[in-house]
């Protein structure tokens, strides 16, 4: 059984985390999101961690190379539903998302991950 689904929406990805993640399925899933970005193009991913109750270093480490390796394939990364024992643990790890966007609610998530595409169509002015 696939542990995380992903499902194309438009230009967007929503790969769903349905309960805690071994370190296999863990790796597949990032395996399998940057697949799917390549073939279809999504320029965004919403990465849903609300069912998720229970991270590692590993896991941890983990979603962060899932979000650079997404961002790398072309597409902006919201992490969404993320625990507060989930929060608290990724925190006494000492990992730090930075540059990571998360929100609370898928429907917050996707209005961050639109956010993110359209500011990164316009891209840094130049020259003023």
């Amino acid at each position: 059984m696939n542990r995380v689904p992903i499902i194309k929406i438009d230009d967007k990805l929503i790969a769903t985390v349905l309960g805690d993640l071994s370190d296999h399925d863990a790796l597949q899933l990032q395996d399998d999101l940057g697949s799917m970005i390549e073939q279809t193009g999504a320029v965004g991913v919403l990465l849903d961690l609300t069912i998720v109750d229970i991270v590692d270093s590993f896991l941890g480490r983990l979603i962060n190379d899932v979000v650079v390796t997404s961002r790398l394939l072309g597409a902006e990364t919201v992490i969404v539903g993320i625990q507060p024992a989930v929060a608290m643990t990724l925190v006494e790890l000492g990992l730090e998302f930075t540059g990571i966007s998360t929100a609370l609610t898928m429907d917050k998530g996707r209005r961050k991950v639109n956010e993110l595409i359209a500011a990164s169509r316009t891209g840094p002015k130049r020259g003023r």
